[in-house]
């Protein structure tokens, strides 16, 4: 069975930083497009990083642009999502999905075939 496995969330004050990772399994990893998700409660799922299989492509929605940077170790099967200047507003559950639509950029949840469990960011204030 496909599993993805994310790890690294935690409580950070804003203005700190977190590494997110995720680990995948059961799959071809290095034809899948990677993207991170994220929702908040009560809030709708969006989409914030997103990677081709390659790792020469990648995609971030304005509100996280030069504070998140997405890569991937094709290697290791892991997808990584590096978060600084944390804000409040960034406080969600996290989540690693796969494409098999490998070049990335959607941010539609129902193009992603695997999902993992999601890993909890909180930012204080």
């Amino acid at each position: 069975q496909v599993q993805l496995v994310e790890s690294g969330g935690g409580l950070v004050q804003a203005g700190g930083s977190l590494n997110l990772s995720c680990t995948a399994s059961g799959l071809k990893f290095d034809e899948y497009a990677m993207t991170w998700f994220r929702q908040a409660p009560g809030k709708e799922r969006e989409g914030v990083s997103s990677i081709s299989f390659s790792g020469r492509r990648t995609f971030h929605r304005d509100a996280v642009k030069g504070r998140f940077t997405i890569s991937r170790d094709n290697t290791k099967n892991t997808v990584y999502l590096r978060m600084n200047s944390l804000k409040p507003e960034d406080t969600a559950m996290y989540y690693c999905a796969a494409s098999p639509g490998p070049y990335g950029g959607s941010w539609k949840s129902d193009e992603y075939t695997s999902w993992g469990q999601g890993t909890q960011v909180t930012v204080s204030s």
